[in-house]
């Protein structure tokens, strides 16, 4: 088994039944287009969650799936334009503002359905367990249907506020401020820039100054909630059984020219 190919798309149908025999958990990384202070890039949810993901592939095994960028949050509607998210948060409701950069707002129901349909899917191409985490609000509604869809697709489901670390030692745990920058800041350094940061450009920014981290704070956070979600993943697993799956195709129509 290849140690550093996680990514289901990068994924040869011999390597991906490899690792599904291997680790029947598919990691969800749940992202957004959406503005993080002046010093974080607009994909942070994203390469947070994926970045962290893989690591945890890379140690105990799985495969981590396609980011899905779009999803849901606050929305208020204002002389027929829409805010959401951190523009509602960041400003004072008589004076909301669009805060450049954020692309990824669907409705919750719309969502839910997308969620659906992935676990599906999920649950067809062999895997048991299936953790999702990353932008808030879709970490929030993704929990709040655990129930209904670990009966619906017999799966196990987790995000990784129930496996890690909490407050600032969690994962995602605030909006650009002290926990993301540090996550950004141990998984990609070179997308972060502190000296954009003032306190007068202190904008959509949600939780514990983020100046106040490091890189290796960053790294420290990140190790401490791989060997806590790591070791709960596998205890997990060890009170699964599931059939290894093999390649064997009989029957099988010509559709190429010989």
């Amino acid at each position: 088994m290849q140690k550093n190919n996680v990514l289901y798309e990068e994924m040869r149908p011999d390597e991906f039944l490899e690792r599904l025999n291997h680790c029947p958990i598919a990691y969800l990384p749940l992202g957004t287009l959406e503005w993080h202070g002046l010093h974080l890039p607009l994909g942070s949810d994203s390469l947070q969650s994926k970045g962290f993901f893989k690591a945890l592939a890379e140690r105990i095994g799985g495969i981590v799936l396609p980011t899905l960028f779009l999803g849901p949050d606050t929305k208020i509607s204002q002389e027929e334009f829409d805010y959401i998210g951190m523009d509602v948060h960041s400003f004072e409701r008589e004076n909301l503002q669009q805060l450049d950069g954020s692309a990824y707002y669907i409705e919750d129901e719309l969502f839910i359905n997308i969620l659906e349909a992935t676990l599906k899917n999920l649950s067809r191409a062999g895997f048991k367990i299936v953790v999702a985490h990353g932008h808030g609000p879709s970490t929030n509604i993704f929990r709040k249907f655990i129930p209904k869809f670990e009966k619906q697709f017999d799966l196990k489901l987790f995000e990784l506020w129930q496996l890690g670390g909490k407050g600032n030692e969690g994962i995602m745990t605030d909006h650009a401020a002290f926990n993301e920058t540090s996550l950004m800041l141990g998984l990609y350094p070179e997308l972060v820039d502190l000296e954009e940061l003032s306190d007068e450009t202190m904008v959509g920014i949600w939780g514990d100054d983020p100046r106040a981290t490091s890189k290796e704070e960053g790294k420290r956070i990140i190790e401490s909630n791989l060997s806590l979600v790591g070791s709960k993943l596998q205890d997990e697993l060890s009170k699964l059984s599931w059939p290894k799956r093999t390649m064997n195709y009989t029957n099988v129509v010509k559709l190429y020219n010989p």
